[in-house]
């Protein structure tokens, strides 16, 4: 039953983080507000890809960050870069249809190079480090539109933009 309450999470939210993503102006992909930021294409594909980390975190007991292989999709297009977060939804919900609730309280391990980081209940994992990772580089995102001059639509509520 536990999977039911994170889908309807995922679904729900991904379809904020679908607003939002479809106001990212392609013409401005190379923008960054600080030399130390991601450009706006960079943030836009980390966050439209997120809900595709719940696979491996269900399907599997542990993730080695500092020994896996990871190339970034490349994007071109607003509408290439909502294709993605479609299929990542898709993939997220289908991992946790799949997910039982002993899958979901059980350990799951970060690991860099083979030292342990962390080891938590794959359902806090999903929530910590995937849910909450995806909420705070949306919030990243609004910032970046704002200083663009984007409309921010609403999320939680209306915005100066959107009453």
């Amino acid at each position: 039953m536990l999977n039911k309450s994170l889908i309807a999470e995922l679904q729900y939210e991904a379809g904020v983080t679908r607003k939002l993503l479809e106001r990212v102006p392609e013409s401005k992909f190379d923008y960054k507000p600080h030399e130390k930021s991601m450009t706006l294409n960079a943030l836009s594909i980390h966050l439209a890809e997120i809900p595709a980390w719940i696979g491996p975190t269900v399907e599997s007991g542990e993730m080695d960050f500092g020994t896996m292989e990871y190339k970034p999709p490349v994007v071109n297009t607003t509408a290439e870069l909502l294709k993605l977060l479609d299929d990542s939804v898709k993939s997220g919900v289908e991992a946790l249809n799949k997910a039982d609730d002993a899958n979901l309280t059980g350990v799951w391990t970060a690991k860099n190079k083979g030292v342990v980081i962390f080891e938590m209940p794959r359902i806090q994992v999903i929530r910590g480090m995937i849910y909450n990772h995806l909420y705070h580089h949306r919030g990243q995102l609004t910032v970046y539109l704002r200083m663009l001059d984007v409309a921010l639509p609403q999320v939680y509520g209306p915005t100066a933009d959107e009453q």
